[in-house]
Order: structure tokens, then C-alpha cells, then sequence
């Protein structure tokens, strides 16, 4: 499946694939999707940066999505980043969350980060855990409780990845 650099054009297929994300799931603790102008946004600080966001696609369009940004804006988090990978719900389970993945850590590595870190939204988020647990994450930590969403408390799982010197 091609995985390719992001491009502001694929700005509206993202913003899709992520409202679905936070209409239906817990991986992220967003309530209200944003809007197409918001995660255009989102795109482009990333994009501005320099830093790796790719997507996946075939013959349908982009079937998913993955961007490893700055962990927090303060300069000495410089090399470390956050990842985020959310899959078009009609191709969840086909292997794109681990290929977008495995694009990732490289494209990561060669924009310099040193560390990645995965923010996970509940910790029932088996699918989540568990590619980036195959990937060699270990795990950093759960913040238990710290989400509210559809009626129920939600944890936040930390694993981390090291790929630089």
C-alpha cells in the first residue's frame, strides 16, 4: 500500500478519518470533531516544522494517517515526539495502523527525533497498545482516570519508543 507525505490537500480525507475517530471512539479525548480549517491547521504547524505526517491510500483515497509531532511545544522537548495514527473505519484491521507505523519510526529517526512517545486514549485501546508494543514500545506509564468520555472514566497509556543516539 503507498504511504506518502502528507499534503494540505489531504486536509479534507484527514479531517474525516479523525471525526469519525472522535465521534466513535476513545483513542482520542476530543468531543467535538474539528473542522476541516482546524486540522488543516494541524497539518501545516507539523508540515512547517518539517516534521513527518504520511499518509496511506489507494485506488479509494487516503485510507489513513500518521504524524509524529514535537511532545510539547518547550525547545528541550526538540527531539522528542508524540505519534498519532488514526485508519479509515472501512480499513481498520487490514494492517495500515502498522505499516503507517513502521513509516513513521523511520521517517521519525530521519528527521531527527530521538524518542517517540505514544499518547494512548484508554487503556481497553488493545489495538493501539498492541502495534506499538510490536514495534518495541515499552511501556511509560498510565494516568488512570483522567478522561470523561461516553459516560465512562478513560486512563491515558504511555509508551515510548527510543530510535536515536
Amino acid at each position: 500500500m503507498p504511504i506518502r507525505p502528507a499534503t494540505p490537500d489531504d486536509a479534507p480525507a484527514i479531517t474525516a478519518i479523525y471525526a469519525h475517530h472522535v465521534l466513535t471512539g476513545t483513542g482520542t479525548f476530543e468531543e467535538i470533531p474539528p473542522t476541516q480549517a482546524d486540522m488543516a491547521a494541524r497539518l501545516a504547524k507539523v508540515l512547517d516544522a518539517r516534521a513527518p505526517w504520511l499518509v496511506s491510500e489507494d485506488e479509494t483515497g487516503v485510507t489513513g494517517f500518521a504524524y509524529a509531532a514535537q511532545f510539547r511545544d518547550r525547545s528541550a522537548y526538540r527531539y522528542t515526539a508524540e505519534d498519532s495514527i488514526y485508519i479509515r473505519p472501512d480499513r481498520t484491521g487490514q494492517g495500515l495502523g502498522a505499516a503507517l507505523l513502521d513509516a513513521l519510526i523511520e521517517a521519525s529517526r530521519a528527521f531527527g527525533f530521538r524518542e517517540i512517545l505514544a499518547v494512548i486514549g484508554d487503556s481497553d485501546n488493545a489495538g493501539s497498545i498492541g502495534v506499538h508494543r510490536r514495534f518495541g514500545f515499552t511501556d511509560a506509564g498510565v494516568i488512570r482516570n483522567v478522561g470523561y468520555k461516553f459516560d465512562r472514566w478513560l486512563d491515558v497509556v504511555f509508551l515510548q519508543l527510543s530510535i536515536g543516539d
